[in-house]
């Protein structure tokens, strides 16, 4: 998969949705973007699944998983 995929998530924070857009390099990677509305990070996790779609997983900074 090439380019970027836009997704809704809903940060973990204030609850407001957010579109994305999730770069296809970083597929497999964590990584931190401050929520747009409420300025704290959101931690994304983007992987792609057997279909080729991509899906993000969203979590606070200090949540487990």
């Amino acid at each position: 998969m090439d380019g970027l995929s836009e997704q809704r998530i809903y940060c973990p924070y204030c609850g407001e949705s957010i579109d994305v857009f999730i770069d296809a390099a970083e597929l497999g990677d964590e990584y931190i973007e401050d929520c747009q509305v409420c300025c704290r990070p959101i931690i994304f996790s983007p992987t792609q699944a057997a279909d080729g779609s991509v899906t993000v997983t969203v979590r606070a900074e200090n949540d487990t998983y």
